[in-house]
């Protein structure tokens, strides 16, 4: 399991797991509004990581991120 502490919004980590073939099979974000990081997490597992981070990539919120753009940054770091 890879941990993600996240920065600039009210979700504090994010947790993921993603297979060999590059697939999100976990996604957990932590804190936050429970319906939307719950839907996005819903929504993302089973896709392609790659494809996901580049979609969610720089979505803004209360400022310069999001949770949207935090999970992207947590799927590049994972990768990395």
């Amino acid at each position: 399991m890879f941990h993600y502490t996240c920065k600039g919004t009210c979700s504090t980590g994010i947790d993921l797991e993603i297979d060999e073939q590059g697939i999100i099979t976990y996604c957990k974000i932590i804190e936050g509004c429970k319906g939307n990081t719950e839907g996005l997490c819903r929504m993302v597992t089973g896709r392609k990581a790659d494809e996901v981070a580049e979609i969610l990539q720089g979505v803004p919120c209360r400022g310069d991120t999001s949770c949207p753009d935090q999970l992207s940054r947590a799927i590049r770091a994972y990768t990395a």
